[in-house]
């Protein structure tokens, strides 16, 4: 037994020692924090644009709370002019309670991470907060970028406790976004959907106010939550109930004015919209005339909001108007619903708007298309490139965009070699835009 054990050549090992927890939790802690050392080194909030690439864009999403990034080419026009306005922006977008750091990546030549994140045209921005990214379509000079980035770390809902405090809100809050107050309400009312909804409007509670503040908001009684457009000087109201499906379904229906004046910025905004448009092309000649229609369609728009209202003269976007049969020989004021995509629907009798009792006839019109007496068309395609040239030059004279990357690049130029799909919807044109 003894002479088996000496020529056994499996021996077992000694037992090392383990370290103490306290030791091992005290290491863990130093590995630790000299990462977190490490990555604030790194990405400084000092006020500088900071350079990514590659190596270094997934740790900066990640560290920092909230980035803006410039995804540019170096050879770019609009992307030169757009630089120094970020570096303008930086400094002061870092000096913010909750700082905004303002990043650039050479799109031309990490054009994998330019892949990665969707980019098909330069400049392109994009803001990343807590890491989940978000077109950025806001304005792109400084003091504005500024003004329009302060939305998203601002406090969910403000509590406002004067008159005066109620106009520096709004004042404050510039014109980028709609502005809900809340009149008499309590802050807990809004407070879910004021965090829902944070990317899209701003958020408020009046505690205090005058008679004076009723007449100015146009209140009938409080409690009110108001909600305002101060870029198109519009304005709703809603008394309740202040709960459920019916306060959220009010919120989501204004996040548009009550009557959009459509633009190809504003058409941007109704991307994403379910709701149908109904839409009026108007004549340029009498402004008295198109401003009376307005209000009609505005008082419209507050008893349809499952409809959106939308408007824009003839000549003001011809090219458009042309996509729904309305030229300079049609009757206007045309109106006509569109879906968003490639169909429309005129109500049989009614293909526009008589001069005069045009109030009855728009609710002829709504009574038509409610009960189905409509012929449904598509929207002209042939005609989709004169919309698309338009939709771009305006956009490349803001500074907007330019098409730029290889695939982009072959993609207009094919456009003008080959025939163009018979059908083109809202979503489609904007991705090119």
């Amino acid at each position: 037994m003894e002479k088996s054990r000496k020529w056994c050549f499996w021996r077992k090992p000694k037992i090392k020692a383990a370290l103490p927890m306290p030791v091992i939790l005290l290491l863990l802690l130093c590995i630790f924090e000299t990462g977190i050392s490490s990555t604030a080194d790194q990405f400084k909030v000092d006020g500088k644009v900071l350079e990514l690439d590659e190596a270094n864009f997934d740790s900066a999403i990640s560290s920092l709370d909230y980035i803006l990034v410039d995804f540019y080419a170096p050879w770019c026009r609009h992307c030169k002019l757009l630089s120094p306005q970020l570096d303008e922006a930086a400094p002061v977008l870092a000096g913010l309670k909750e700082p905004i750091v303002i990043a650039k990546v050479n799109a031309d030549k990490f054009t994998r991470l330019a892949s990665k994140h969707d980019v098909d045209a330069y400049p392109t921005l994009k803001l990343f907060m807590h890491g989940v990214s978000m077109e950025y379509y806001g304005p792109r000079e400084a003091d504005s970028l500024v003004q329009y980035l302060k939305k998203f770390v601002s406090t969910d809902v403000s509590i406002l406790i004067s008159d005066s405090a109620i106009s520096d809100f709004v004042e404050e809050a510039g014109t980028f976004f709609p502005i809900f107050i809340g009149f008499g309400l309590n802050e807990t009312v809004l407070s879910s959907l004021a965090i829902k909804y944070k990317k899209r409007a701003w958020f408020s509670v009046a505690k205090d106010f005058s008679d004076e503040a009723k007449v100015l908001y146009d209140m009938e009684k409080v409690p009110a939550l108001v909600a305002i457009h101060p870029n198109y000087k519009q304005q709703s109201i809603f008394y309740g109930l202040f709960e459920g499906e019916l306060l959220e379904d009010f919120i989501k229906q204004n996040f548009l004015p009550p009557v959009v004046p459509l633009n190809p910025e504003t058409l941007k905004l109704l991307k994403d919209e379910k709701r149908k448009i109904v839409l009026t092309i108007t004549a340029d000649e009498n402004e008295d005339q198109t401003q009376n229609l307005i209000k009609l369609l505005k008082a419209a728009a507050s008893t349809n909001r499952d409809l959106v209202f939308g408007y824009f003269r003839l000549k003001q976007w011809e090219d458009f108007a042309d996509k729904f049969g309305a030229n300079e020989k049609t009757k206007l004021p045309k109106i006509i619903v569109w879906d968003g995509d490639e169909d429309y629907f005129s109500v049989i009798g009614i293909d526009g708007l008589d001069n005069e009792d045009q109030g009855s006839q728009l609710s002829q019109f709504l009574e038509g298309y409610r009960q189905g007496r409509t012929e449904k068309k598509t929207v002209k395609a042939p005609l989709f490139m004169g919309f698309f040239n338009s939709v771009v030059g305006l956009a490349v004279v803001k500074g907007l965009i330019v098409l730029t990357t290889p695939r982009l690049k072959a993609v207009s130029m094919d456009l003008g070699r080959k025939k163009i799909k018979s059908r083109y919807s809202k979503k489609r044109i904007l991705k090119m835009t």
